[in-house]
C-alpha cells in the first residue's frame, strides 16, 4: 500500500521548505527512521526521517524545489499499508543551518499539452546531447523527464542530431568543469543578500580604532577566562561597546516592517554573529546581549562557534536578531562594506588588529590599530547617527577597562 509522508510542521513560523538533497531514489528500500531528505527552512536545514519501511515509490519535489508544510513529500510502499505517519515523527536538525532566508523555487506544475516537464539542469544537458525533450518518455515524478529518459533517448537515436554537433563538443571540451547545484544554503544566501541590496539603500562608515590598551587587557584576563573554560578573543569586547552604543542610539538596534510601513525599536539587543563554515556563512544569535556580562558573552559566543562549526545549531539558535556583527578574524583585512542583515537596518564589519604606526602626543609610533567598518540603511538611519554610534563604540574599545569591570567579581 503507498502511504504518503508530508512534510511536517516544525514549529517557529516556519511554512514551507526547499528541498536540498534526497538522501535515498526511487526503487529504494528504506527503513524506519533512515534519514531520507534534507528540507530548508527559513531557521535551519533540517534532516527528515522515515517513519515506515517500505520501498520508495516517488519522489514528489525535486531538488531545489520549494514544498509547502502538508504537502507530500514522498510516497512509500509500505507492508501494512498504514497511512499515517509514526506518532512524534518530525524533522531533526542536520548538519549545516542556515541564516535568514527567502523563497526559493517552487515544484513544477504539471506540463501543458505538448511541453515537456523538465528541470533547468535536465534540458540543458538534453540541450547538448541534442535530444527534443518533446519527444522523450519521463520516467520521473509527476511526469518529469530524468537524465536517464534522455539517455534512453540517445540510445534509441543512436546520435544526436547534426544541428547539436556544436553544443556537443563544447560539452566534451568543458567535461573537466564542475558544476556544482546553485541550491539550499547558497541560493539562500545569494537571495537574502540580493534582497538587502534591492531594498536597502547601503551606507557604510568606516572608523579607526587605536586598541593597543584593549590588546594588553585582554592577554591579562585571558588566564582568568581559561579558569572558567572560557576562551577569551576579542569579539566579546566588541559585544560589550557595541551594547553600549546601541542604548544610546536605538535607531541603530531596529528592523523595518515593509509590510506596516513602520520602523519597530527593538527592546532588546539580540545580535547576529555571522559564522563561516564549510557549508557557508550562518548568522547565530547571541540573544539579550544587552543583558550579559563579558564572561557571559565569551562562553556563549565560544558555544555558538563550536556548534556552527560542527553543526549542532537549532532552528531556536537563528532568527530575530536585531543588530549583526561580522568577522574575518585573522583575515579581517582593511575594511569592508558589508550587506545588511534584512530586515535589519545596520551591520557591523570588525577587522583585524594590526600594529601600524600612529601619531601620538606628536610622535609617530607603533601602536594596535583596527579598522571598523557600519553598513546603515540610509532610508532609517542618518550618516551623522551612524557615525556617532561607531564613535561610541570605538571610545569603549579605546578605553575597555570599564567592558571588563562586571567579570571581575564573576
Amino acid at each position: 500500500m503507498a502511504f504518503e509522508f508530508k512534510l511536517p510542521d516544525i514549529g517557529e513560523g516556519v511554512v514551507e521548505g526547499e528541498v536540498v538533497r534526497w538522501l535515498v531514489k526511487e526503487g529504494d528500500a528504506i527503513a524506519e527512521d533512515q534519514p531520507m531528505v534534507e528540507v530548508m527552512t527559513d531557521k535551519a536545514t533540517v534532516e527528515i526521517p522515515s517513519p515506515k519501511a517500505g520501498r520508495v515509490a516517488r519522489l514528489m519535489f525535486d531538488v531545489g524545489a520549494k514544498a509547502p508544510v502538508g504537502a507530500t513529500l514522498i510516497v512509500i510502499e509500505t507492508a501494512d499499508g498504514g497511512s499515517a505517519a509514526k506518532p512524534g515523527a518530525s524533522a531533526r536538525a542536520a548538519p549545516a543551518p542556515t541564516p535568514s532566508a527567502l523563497p526559493t523555487a517552487t515544484p513544477s506544475p504539471r506540463p501543458e499539452a505538448g511541453k515537456a516537464l523538465a528541470t533547468p539542469a535536465i534540458r540543458q544537458y538534453a540541450r547538448e546531447k541534442g535530444v527534443d525533450l518533446s519527444t522523450v518518455t519521463p520516467t520521473g515524478p509527476g511526469g518529469r523527464v530524468t537524465k536517464e529518459d534522455v539517455d534512453r533517448a540517445l540510445g534509441v537515436a543512436g546520435r544526436a542530431p547534426a544541428v547539436a554537433t556544436h553544443a556537443t563538443a563544447t560539452a566534451q571540451k568543458q567535461e573537466s568543469d564542475q558544476r556544482i547545484p546553485f541550491v539550499g544554503l547558497r541560493r539562500k544566501i545569494a537571495e537574502n543578500m540580493a534582497r538587502s541590496k534591492q531594498t536597502a539603500a547601503h551606507f557604510t562608515y568606516v572608523e579607526e580604532a587605536d586598541v593597543t590598551d584593549l590588546v594588553r587587557l585582554r592577554e591579562k584576563a585571558k588566564a582568568s577566562f581559561a579558569e572558567r573554560g572560557v576562551a577569551l578573543s576579542y569579539l566579546p569586547f566588541v559585544v560589550k561597546a557595541v551594547v553600549a552604543g546601541l542604548k544610546k542610539h536605538p535607531m541603530l538596534n531596529a528592523t523595518l516592517d515593509e509590510a506596516r510601513s513602520e520602523i519597530v525599536l527593538r527592546k532588546s539587543a539580540h545580535l547576529g554573529i555571522a559564522v563561516a563554515t564549510d557549508k557557508g556563512l550562518v548568522v547565530p544569535v547571541l540573544r539579550d546581549a544587552d543583558r550579559k556580562s563579558l564572561l557571559e558573552i565569551a562562553r556563549e559566543l565560544q558555544a555558538l562557534g563550536e556548534k556552527a562549526k560542527t553543526g549542532q545549531l537549532l532552528v531556536s539558535d537563528f532568527g530575530g536578531s536585531t543588530f549583526t556583527l561580522t568577522s574575518l578574524g585573522q583575515l579581517g583585512g582593511v575594511l569592508a562594506t558589508p550587506i545588511i542583515n534584512f530586515p535589519e537596518v545596520a551591520i557591523l564589519g570588525v577587522h583585524k588588529i594590526r600594529p601600524r604606526p600612529a601619531v601620538v602626543g606628536g610622535q609617530i609610533v607603533i601602536r594596535d590599530l583596527m579598522n571598523l567598518s557600519i553598513s546603515l540603511d540610509h532610508r532609517i538611519v542618518d550618516g551623522y547617527e551612524g557615525a556617532q554610534f561607531l564613535a561610541e563604540v570605538v571610545k569603549l574599545l579605546e578605553n575597555p577597562q570599564s567592558l571588563i569591570e562586571p567579570v571581575a567579581t564573576a
